[in-house]
């Protein structure tokens, strides 16, 4: 299996990229922040891959009841440490494939992303 999605399950967002994959019979493997866990490595090896600002929900709730501070103050290490504490606060999903990372659902992103698994269908 090389095609890990990082979320939460009950995200729309989540829900629909599940869809998705069921409809391209594609495999893959989904890891829920809450159940599964996160651990300041893992956040680490996606930050380093994506960088922190990309990775960061601005859009959502969580990121909206931080303080005028934290928002203001937002770096790499607070930002790994928010993330780590609020798991919602990730933009989702965040997808491994291939030992490539990718950020949020598109169909089209995932077709392009996958293109090589659906031609060979």
């Amino acid at each position: 299996m090389n095609t890990t999605a990082y979320g939460i399950k009950n995200c729309d967002t989540i829900k629909k990229m599940k869809k998705w994959f069921e409809a391209e019979n594609i495999e893959y493997q989904f890891h829920d922040y809450r159940v599964d866990g996160l651990d300041q490595a893992m956040l680490e090896a996606f930050e380093s891959a994506l960088g922190w600002e990309a990775m960061v929900n601005k859009r959502g709730t969580t990121y909206r009841q931080l303080t005028d501070e934290q928002k203001a103050g937002l770096n790499r290490e607070n930002a790994i440490a928010l993330m780590l504490e609020f798991p919602a606060m990730i933009k989702r999903p965040l997808l491994v494939h291939n030992s490539e990372h990718h950020l949020g659902f598109k169909p089209a992103q995932y077709q392009e992303i996958f293109a090589a698994q659906l031609a060979a269908k």
